[in-house]
């Protein structure tokens, strides 16, 4: 078992990554006392794991209630919120349970609001079963519900109080699944980190086959790096915004075809090859770069030309991203392999990518 730590002063807490550790008595010491603990999951992950979780912490907890909800990026909504809610109200919690989010992002992004809005907060603990989840969504207190109109609009900054990242659940993780964590893994090269880029091409097949040295290795990489930037900008007011390449355009395609048509890490998978493009159309990379990089992304599994919903409509969703100001979308770009800049582009030039990037 590894640990790594989200260095935040008193909202500090632990990322455990290993193998087994559901079945790992370690992972379990020490969370925040309580006579109730509440596993919220969904259809899916719950037959699998579930059971395994209620057993590591009954132990800690007189009490362990399960919650199983719909699966799908389409069922991340306040309808859905209102389930945890009832469960919460009605069984007689209060501000001393905790929160466990069992599976992947959906699941910990709508246990993680519920968990900031129940009695104006309570503990939570992130217990992702998805590799998009362990890289990315589970660490860093992002918790947020969709709205129609856009992707994780309505939401708080809210830390867990721990992460438990255990390897083996990857083993059951659809094909496609994977895929689109790979996606989020990809992302931390480009803007953070060209030797780690290096890695992961070296190692894709590896990561394809869920070899465990490779997925753990993945795993503690992209979690440094997004500890240390979370670190340094928890509430996205600057540095922050770098953890969004690709996600601009990406969370356009989810929106415009309707949540869970594509999986979240397919849009973003695309949307970064859209951002290389304008990078490179803004004289900001050269064409080998957005070419090696969509070799890569094609590799993984993912798609390379994303679906066409025409160019007015991509820039109306993108116009509702988090990053616009006084309706000027802001593009997470890469200023030179590893590094990046945000920054908006002529409604114009984003339309010629959109055009050329979009269709069979």
């Amino acid at each position: 078992m590894q640990t790594l730590t989200i260095d935040l002063d008193e909202r500090s807490y632990p990322i455990l990554i290993g193998k087994g550790l559901l079945q790992n008595p370690e992972a379990w010491q020490g969370l925040p006392r309580a006579a109730t603990a509440v596993i919220v999951s969904n259809e899916i992950v719950a037959p699998l794991y579930a059971d395994d979780l209620r057993a590591a912490i009954a132990p800690h907890y007189p009490r362990v209630l399960t919650l199983v909800l719909p699966d799908g990026e389409a069922h991340k909504t306040f309808q859905t919120l209102q389930k945890v809610f009832d469960l919460l109200l009605g069984e007689g919690c209060d501000r001393k349970t905790v929160l466990f989010a069992l599976g992947g992002g959906v699941i910990g992004d709508l246990t993680g609001f519920a968990a900031a809005c129940f009695m104006r907060g309570v503990p939570f603990v992130q217990v992702p079963t998805t590799l998009l989840a362990q890289v990315d969504s589970s660490v860093g207190g992002k918790t947020a519900v969709n709205h129609p109109l856009g992707k994780n609009m309505i939401g708080a900054f809210y830390q867990p109080v721990r992460v438990v990242c255990d390897l083996s659940t990857l083993r059951t993780l659809p094909e496609r699944e994977l895929s689109a964590g790979l996606a989020e893994v990809i992302k931390y090269g480009p803007i953070y980190d060209m030797a780690f880029l290096d890695w992961i091409e070296a190692h894709i097949d590896a990561l394809r086959a869920r070899d465990m040295q490779a997925l753990a290795h993945a795993v503690q990489r992209s979690c440094q790096i997004k500890a240390d930037v979370v670190r340094q900008d928890e509430r996205e007011s600057g540095l922050r915004a770098i953890l969004n390449f690709g996600h601009t355009f990406g969370h356009a395609i989810e929106a415009g075809l309707g949540f869970g048509v594509w999986l979240h890490g397919e849009a973003v998978g695309c949307g970064m090859l859209m951002a290389a493009s304008l990078s490179l159309r803004l004289g900001l990379v050269d064409a080998a770069f957005v070419t090696r990089l969509q070799a890569l992304v094609e590799r993984a599994g993912l798609p390379v030309r994303g679906p066409v919903l025409g160019a007015d409509a991509y820039i109306e969703h993108m116009r509702l991203d988090k990053k616009s100001e006084d309706g000027q979308i802001k593009f997470v770009l890469i200023d030179s392999p590893g590094r990046v800049v945000v920054r908006p582009a002529p409604d114009a030039l984003v339309a010629e990518v959109i055009d050329a990037s979009c269709g069979s």
